[in-house]
């Protein structure tokens, strides 16, 4: 059974599968393969041979009504109708009904009250594989722009419940509040979106081993650096890019 009120699940949507799919093979390790009893419209990204995200074709339409590339987190929840609920009545968002993919999932995608999607699921094919929180080619870390930083906290602890560790100062009032997401340590924060900084959205962090020569397989494969690399108070080195499709990403490696 999937562990509930965590991200399990990270998902990309793109304006070119096969170049995306190249690319964080190149940069990240991973392996694809198409979705088992699928139309081959859904591609499994594989880290060491275990499923940790998938990639779907952004369609024509929404790209004409101003979608853009980017990633997705799935929380694993015990009842999504539940927690759809829950959503709404918190001051979030339903942006797609509770719906079903056969014999896999039930899945909705929601907002919290800044506008952020997410989704929110409930695996229905089998148990999905535990792995540690500092696997490579696994999400290490994830990072909200959102909102102000107490009343989004509220809406996912009192959700998911999530608990707060450390606050980091950021100076100008800013903080970047640590969360545990229920493995007992930080996996996450939340800071205030900020004028001129990256829009609203969650940030995932993929672990890879070296910083210095990730860096040159994104330039490699045409993806740009935007931030970093940098050093964070763990010891681990961070860099934050852009794919060459146009969607955010980042990986976090070792010292």
């Amino acid at each position: 059974m999937t562990e509930p009120n965590r991200f399990r699940w990270y998902e990309l949507m793109t304006t070119d599968k096969a170049a995306a799919g190249d690319f964080y093979a190149h940069v990240v390790g991973w392996t694809t393969e198409p979705a088992h009893g699928g139309d081959g419209s859904y591609t499994l990204f594989l880290a060491d041979g275990t499923g940790m995200g998938g990639m779907m074709a952004l369609p024509e339409d929404a790209c004409d009504q101003g979608a853009e590339p980017g990633w997705i987190g799935y929380v694993a929840v015990p009842d999504v109708d539940d927690y759809a609920g829950r959503v709404e009545r918190a001051g979030g968002a339903v942006l797609r009904a509770p719906d079903d993919v056969p014999n896999m999932l039930r899945f909705a995608v929601v907002a919290d009250p800044s506008g952020v999607p997410f989704v929110i699921f409930k695996g229905t094919g089998g148990s999905m594989p535990d792995v540690p929180l500092k696997a490579l080619g696994h999400a290490h870390w994830h990072e909200l722009y959102g909102g102000e930083v107490e009343p989004t906290f509220g809406f996912y602890s009192d959700l998911f419940g999530w608990t707060k560790d450390e606050a980091m100062d950021m100076g100008d009032g800013g903080v970047y509040q640590l969360v545990s997401m229920g493995r007992g340590e930080a996996e996450g924060a939340m800071m205030k979106g900020q004028e001129g900084g990256p829009s609203p959205r969650w940030n995932f962090y993929f672990r890879v081993g070296d910083i210095k020569s990730a860096i040159e397989r994104i330039k490699e494969k045409g993806g740009q650096v935007t931030m970093g690399p940098y050093e964070v108070p763990s010891g681990d080195w961070i860099v934050q890019g852009m794919d060459p499709q146009g969607a955010a990403f980042s990986l976090v490696a070792p010292k």
